[in-house]
């Protein structure tokens, strides 16, 4: 009886842990689903599209403009500086109801002025969702 019920342990804990949903934008070429599932975002913290990122965002800042968004983008400064010749980065523009002061008015420390921290997913991320962007090519 205890062999039959560990071996329904095991298998439920290998079952749970296997089932779990998969992230939707594994790679950066992947960043379109999230336009495509806009509706899905929409009106909801950001924190919730952030979940479906698993490429880590190494650019970010955010404006001030009506309405205030942030841009992600998943190449470093360096490798964003040799593609800009042809112009054609490719970036996620997130559109939030609240404003983004911080970026816009200069206050981030200058050593992480474009950087996204797990301090920034956690003050922002309640931040809600009104528009999605993609915009260049890989």
């Amino acid at each position: 009886m205890k062999i039959i019920l560990k071996t329904f342990a095991i298998l439920f804990l290998f079952i749970g842990t296997s089932c779990r949903g998969q992230q939707m934008v594994q790679t950066p070429r992947d960043i379109y689903k999230l336009k495509a599932n806009e509706q899905q975002f929409l009106n909801k913290p950001l924190k919730n599209l952030l979940k479906e990122i698993k490429p880590e965002i190494k650019i970010a800042y955010g404006t001030l403009d009506y309405p205030s968004y942030f841009s992600f983008r998943f190449i470093s400064r360096e490798e964003m500086s040799r593609k800009t010749l042809n112009g054609n980065i490719l970036g996620l523009y997130v559109y939030v109801k609240e404003d983004v002061k911080e970026w816009s008015h200069g206050t981030r420390p200058k050593e992480k002025e474009f950087t996204w921290t797990k301090e920034d997913a956690e003050k922002y991320g309640n931040f809600t969702v009104i528009r999605i962007r993609v915009s260049g090519k890989d």
